[in-house]
Protein backbone atom coordinates (compact mmCIF):
# COMPACT_ATOMS: atom_id res chain seq x y z
CA UNK A 1 0.00 0.00 0.00
CA UNK A 2 1.27 3.42 -0.91
CA UNK A 3 1.41 5.99 1.93
CA UNK A 4 -1.11 8.80 1.62
CA UNK A 5 -0.62 12.47 2.47
CA UNK A 6 -2.73 14.16 5.14
CA UNK A 7 -4.41 16.26 2.46
CA UNK A 8 -5.87 13.15 0.78
CA UNK A 9 -8.32 12.58 3.63
CA UNK A 10 -8.87 16.02 5.13
CA UNK A 11 -12.52 17.06 5.31
CA UNK A 12 -14.61 19.96 6.55
CA UNK A 13 -18.29 19.49 7.36
CA UNK A 14 -20.62 22.40 8.09
CA UNK A 15 -24.11 22.42 9.53
CA UNK A 16 -26.45 25.27 10.42
CA UNK A 17 -27.74 24.93 13.98
CA UNK A 18 -31.53 25.13 14.19
CA UNK A 19 -33.99 25.20 17.13
CA UNK A 20 -34.33 21.41 16.90
CA UNK A 21 -30.65 21.19 17.94
CA UNK A 22 -31.17 23.14 21.19
CA UNK A 23 -30.70 21.81 24.72
CA UNK A 24 -32.77 22.95 27.71
CA UNK A 25 -30.67 26.14 27.98
CA UNK A 26 -31.28 27.14 24.37
CA UNK A 27 -27.74 26.36 23.18
CA UNK A 28 -26.77 23.56 20.83
CA UNK A 29 -26.75 20.18 22.59
CA UNK A 30 -23.19 19.00 23.27
CA UNK A 31 -24.10 15.46 22.26
CA UNK A 32 -24.96 16.67 18.76
CA UNK A 33 -21.56 18.31 18.44
CA UNK A 34 -19.89 15.12 19.69
CA UNK A 35 -21.78 13.15 17.03
CA UNK A 36 -20.65 15.60 14.35
CA UNK A 37 -17.04 15.26 15.55
CA UNK A 38 -17.23 11.46 15.33
CA UNK A 39 -18.85 11.51 11.88
CA UNK A 40 -16.36 14.00 10.46
CA UNK A 41 -13.43 12.06 11.91
CA UNK A 42 -14.80 8.77 10.58
CA UNK A 43 -14.99 10.16 7.05
CA UNK A 44 -11.35 11.29 7.23
CA UNK A 45 -10.35 7.84 8.54
CA UNK A 46 -12.31 6.00 5.85
CA UNK A 47 -10.85 8.21 3.13
CA UNK A 48 -7.36 7.35 4.37
CA UNK A 49 -8.02 3.64 4.87
CA UNK A 50 -10.11 3.12 1.76
CA UNK A 51 -12.42 0.92 3.84
CA UNK A 52 -14.88 0.99 6.72
CA UNK A 53 -13.60 2.27 10.06
CA UNK A 54 -15.05 2.04 13.56
CA UNK A 55 -14.48 4.36 16.51
CA UNK A 56 -12.39 2.90 19.32
CA UNK A 57 -11.49 5.97 21.39
CA UNK A 58 -12.36 9.62 21.77
CA UNK A 59 -9.95 11.61 23.89
CA UNK A 60 -11.24 14.17 26.34
CA UNK A 61 -13.59 16.67 24.77
CA UNK A 62 -13.85 20.00 26.57
CA UNK A 63 -16.25 22.66 25.32
CA UNK A 64 -14.61 26.08 25.49
CA UNK A 65 -17.71 28.06 24.50
CA UNK A 66 -21.34 27.30 23.71
CA UNK A 67 -22.70 27.06 20.20
CA UNK A 68 -25.82 29.12 19.63
CA UNK A 69 -28.84 28.42 17.50
CA UNK A 70 -28.39 30.14 14.14
CA UNK A 71 -24.63 29.60 14.04
CA UNK A 72 -22.83 27.45 11.50
CA UNK A 73 -20.86 24.62 13.13
CA UNK A 74 -17.73 23.72 11.18
CA UNK A 75 -15.84 20.48 11.89
CA UNK A 76 -12.42 20.10 10.23
CA UNK A 77 -10.77 16.68 10.43
CA UNK A 78 -7.40 15.40 9.33
CA UNK A 79 -5.33 12.29 10.01
CA UNK A 80 -2.50 12.82 12.50
CA UNK A 81 -1.08 9.29 12.83
CA UNK A 82 -1.62 5.75 11.58
CA UNK A 83 -0.65 2.40 13.00
CA UNK A 84 -1.09 -1.02 11.44
CA UNK A 85 -4.90 -0.78 11.40
CA UNK A 86 -5.54 2.28 13.58
CA UNK A 87 -5.95 5.87 12.48
CA UNK A 88 -5.88 8.90 14.80
CA UNK A 89 -7.81 11.92 13.53
CA UNK A 90 -7.84 15.42 14.98
CA UNK A 91 -11.15 17.23 14.68
CA UNK A 92 -11.34 20.96 15.31
CA UNK A 93 -14.71 22.59 15.80
CA UNK A 94 -15.67 26.21 15.49
CA UNK A 95 -18.92 28.13 15.35
CA UNK A 96 -19.46 30.92 12.85
CA UNK A 97 -21.98 33.69 12.94
CA UNK A 98 -22.77 33.81 9.23
CA UNK A 99 -24.03 37.40 9.45
CA UNK A 100 -21.15 39.01 11.36
CA UNK A 101 -18.44 36.57 10.30
CA UNK A 102 -17.39 36.13 13.95
CA UNK A 103 -15.73 32.71 14.44
CA UNK A 104 -15.33 31.02 17.82
CA UNK A 105 -13.28 27.89 18.52
CA UNK A 106 -15.61 25.67 20.53
CA UNK A 107 -13.68 22.43 21.01
CA UNK A 108 -11.24 19.91 19.57
CA UNK A 109 -10.83 16.18 19.95
CA UNK A 110 -8.60 13.32 18.92
CA UNK A 111 -10.56 10.30 17.76
CA UNK A 112 -9.07 6.88 17.05
CA UNK A 113 -10.59 4.54 14.49
CA UNK A 114 -9.73 1.01 13.39
CA UNK A 115 -10.13 -0.03 9.77
CA UNK A 116 -12.06 -3.26 9.38
CA UNK A 117 -12.40 -5.86 6.64
CA UNK A 118 -15.56 -7.61 5.42
CA UNK A 119 -15.51 -9.90 8.50
CA UNK A 120 -15.26 -6.88 10.86
CA UNK A 121 -11.66 -7.71 11.77
CA UNK A 122 -8.88 -5.10 11.97
CA UNK A 123 -7.41 -4.49 8.55
CA UNK A 124 -4.09 -2.87 7.55
CA UNK A 125 -4.11 0.75 6.38
CA UNK A 126 -1.73 2.78 4.21
CA UNK A 127 1.05 4.69 5.92
CA UNK A 128 0.86 8.44 6.44
CA UNK A 129 3.07 10.56 4.20
CA UNK A 130 4.30 13.46 6.34
CA UNK A 131 5.16 16.37 4.05
CA UNK A 132 6.17 19.16 6.43
CA UNK A 133 7.39 19.91 9.95
CA UNK A 134 3.87 20.57 11.25
CA UNK A 135 2.65 17.14 10.12
CA UNK A 136 5.76 15.50 11.59
CA UNK A 137 5.12 17.27 14.91
CA UNK A 138 1.47 16.15 14.95
CA UNK A 139 2.59 12.57 14.26
CA UNK A 140 5.15 12.69 17.11
CA UNK A 141 2.53 14.04 19.52
CA UNK A 142 0.05 11.38 18.37
CA UNK A 143 2.57 8.65 19.18
CA UNK A 144 2.77 9.99 22.75
CA UNK A 145 -1.03 9.98 23.01
CA UNK A 146 -1.06 6.41 21.69
CA UNK A 147 1.45 5.31 24.36
CA UNK A 148 -0.70 6.98 27.02
CA UNK A 149 -3.88 5.26 25.75
CA UNK A 150 -2.15 1.87 25.72
CA UNK A 151 -0.89 2.40 29.27
CA UNK A 152 -4.38 3.41 30.41
CA UNK A 153 -5.91 0.35 28.75
CA UNK A 154 -3.39 -1.90 30.48
CA UNK A 155 -4.14 -0.26 33.85
CA UNK A 156 -7.86 -0.84 33.39
CA UNK A 157 -7.32 -4.51 32.42
CA UNK A 158 -5.16 -5.28 35.46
Amino acid sequence: MQPKPVSASEITMNQLMLPVHANALGNVHGGLIMKMVDETGAIAAMRHAGKACVTIAIDSMTFHSPVHIGELVCCRAYVTHVGRSSIEVEVKVHAENAITGNITHTNSAYVVYVAIDEQSRPSPVPGLLLLNAEEQQRDAEAKLRQQYRLAQAKTHRD
